[in-house]
């Protein structure tokens, strides 16, 4: 026969918060996830910052999330046709008790093929407002060219 559960008055019962049992969810399955698919030649720390790639008639603009990050702690690169951004998020000083965090620090890395040559001698890349924002203009060849059509004989 079991005994019932008894309250003693020295603890107090913390009220149940569904919000801290789904971040504490998430950050299990982040752990596990992170455990599963290692950063290929890198910590297992690294993680991936939200992005848009958008291509237009003469560019590929690719948009990064990377709130917090400084431009110096931000690199981009490009090799042919692969796009390698790398950077990390430092964690800030904090004077009271960190009680919820949802917000990525460390070490973040991103990488994309795009679908053709690159002009590599004039790409920009501008940090705005936690944005990271990095133009690659299209090569001429990677350029679409309209075809004439003439009439059959």
């Amino acid at each position: 026969m079991s005994r019932p559960p008894v309250l003693r008055r020295d603890r107090q019962v913390a009220p149940w918060d569904p919000w801290r049992e789904l971040d504490e969810m998430r950050e299990r399955f982040d752990q596990l996830f992170g455990q599963l698919t290692p950063f290929a030649g890198g910590g297992d720390s690294a993680w991936t910052p939200s992005v848009d790639l958008e291509e237009t008639d003469d560019a590929w603009i690719v948009e990064a999330d990377v709130p917090g990050a400084k431009r110096n702690d931000i690199t981009a690169e490009v090799h042919g046709q692969e796009l390698r951004i790398h950077g990390e998020i430092k964690e800030r000083q904090r004077v009271g008790v960190l009680r919820r965090r949802t917000r990525r620090t460390g070490e973040f890395d991103y990488r994309v093929t795009l679908p053709g040559e690159v002009d590599a001698d004039n790409i920009t890349a501008d940090l705005d407002h936690g944005v990271l924002t990095v133009t690659l203009p299209k090569h001429q060849a990677a350029k679409p060219k309209r075809i004439e059509i003439g009439s059959g004989s």
